[in-house]
């Protein structure tokens, strides 16, 4: 997919991609930090369709809803191959005992053998977070292990 970066001189950056009909959808991000959600009309490229204002939270969530899900699909196919072995995101909420805390707190590892493969956070992908990770409310675990272990992992993110 060809990601174009175009300068708006006085206002920010604007990052777009064709999709298949066409249509431009894409990020401007202005001086000042602000974000837009931007879609162009078909018939005119560099005419705009829709503009969603968004926080930098709501950019956040945004990504995560779209990026998480593409991780997960990805992990999912490297492992068709092995039975047994599943992904699945897990979410943390703000409810969570582990909000504020560390991966290693959690003991996901030892007591249910699933391993966090990433966090997402904020739209940013941290591979192979180590221990000493810190968590925080919205962020998405992508775990591997066996359907029983995930399961387990929910109810430990969710209770401790």
């Amino acid at each position: 997919m060809n990601v174009e970066v175009t300068p708006l001189p006085g206002i920010g950056v604007r990052k777009d991609f064709a999709t298949r009909n066409g249509r431009r959808v894409g990020v401007v991000t202005h001086r000042d930090g602000h974000v837009e959600l931007i879609v162009s009309k078909t018939d005119d490229p560099d005419a705009c369709l829709a503009s969603l204002p968004l926080t930098t939270d709501e950019a956040g969530a945004l990504a995560n809803l779209l990026g998480a899900p593409q991780l997960v699909a990805q992990l999912t196919e490297e492992h068709r191959d092995l039975p047994g072995i599943n992904t699945k995101q897990l979410p943390l909420k703000a409810s969570s005992p582990f909000d504020g805390r560390t991966l290693g707190d959690t003991a996901m590892r030892s007591r249910t053998s699933v391993s966090v493969v990433a966090v997402m956070r904020a739209g940013q992908v941290h591979p192979s977070p180590t221990p000493d990770f810190n968590l925080t409310a919205g962020d998405v675990l992508v775990a591997v292990g066996t359907s029983e272990g995930l399961e387990a992992a929910v109810k430990i993110l969710k209770y401790g």
